[in-house]
């Protein structure tokens, strides 16, 4: 895909201004495609963004619903998509803010083989799913196929992104920052989130993968970065990659 109408080069110009990203980084963007998995908190944000800036084809996967409780801060769908599958309202408000793209939804879960074929197929992957079991395989996958994943997680008043690059040499990967599992997992269900919080981590989600697909600037790769929102207080931490990690590590 290429930047053809003077509505492109238009809808597009904020961005084609930046040294860094000109015609030729909004054309990577228009020709990328971008899995989002899950399209609450942080998919939401991160999806409007990327449609906006002109990603040419997102894949966006959930199986949930759209509930009252979710409007506080699921930015994408509207009160009159109360009931409607998530994945259709989100495209559906996506496709009205930017009808150039293209969406494919899947309203389901997915099963091992058919998460390796869309994370295989994709440029970059965005974890915006809420609990452990789903963001081990996520990366299990993301390693096994070389795609980059930007993973990003939120609750109450904390939020966390990071990303990792299977295909550079010696990076850590999920599994390296957690080894446990399970006994982990806490959900704003249970223990509640600002609104604005998955807001900005969505959007720096969106932000980081964009820089992926034009491979410019310098990315959180090999890095965690930490917002406590009551201080707003960001904090940095390097992430090693771990040798005997069961993803990724080195096995005999």
């Amino acid at each position: 895909m290429v930047l053809e109408s003077d509505n492109d080069l238009l809808r597009y110009s904020r961005q084609i201004m930046i040294p860094q990203v000109g015609a030729e980084g909004q054309e990577q963007l228009l020709n990328a495609n971008i899995l989002i998995i899950g399209m609450g908190g942080l998919g939401a944000p991160a999806a409007i963004y990327l449609a906006a800036a002109g990603i040419g084809h997102l894949i966006l996967v959930d199986f949930d619903e759209v509930d009252l409780s979710n409007l506080q801060r699921q930015i994408v769908h509207t009160t009159t998509d109360i009931g409607r599958p998530k994945v259709e309202s989100a495209k559906e408000s996506l496709l009205s803010l930017n009808p150039d793209i293209e969406i494919t939804t899947i309203n389901r879960k997915l099963s091992t083989k058919e998460m390796g074929a869309e994370i295989k197929k994709a440029d970059v992957v965005l974890d915006c799913s809420d609990n452990f079991t789903t963001r081990f395989a996520v990366n299990d996958s993301c390693v096994q196929h070389n795609t980059p994943l930007v993973s990003g997680a939120a609750i109450r008043m904390e939020g966390q992104i990071s990303v990792f690059r299977p295909d550079h040499e010696d990076t850590p990967c999920y599994h390296c920052l957690y080894k446990g599992g399970n006994e982990l997992d806490e959900s704003c269900t249970q223990t509640g989130v600002l609104a604005p919080l998955v807001g900005i981590i969505g959007s720096m989600q969106a932000l980081e993968a964009m820089k992926i697909v034009m491979n410019i600037g310098e990315t959180l790769n090999g890095k965690l970065m930490l917002l406590d929102a009551l201080t707003m207080e960001w904090r940095t931490l390097k992430l090693p990659r771990d040798p005997k990690c069961p993803t990724c590590g080195e096995h005999d």
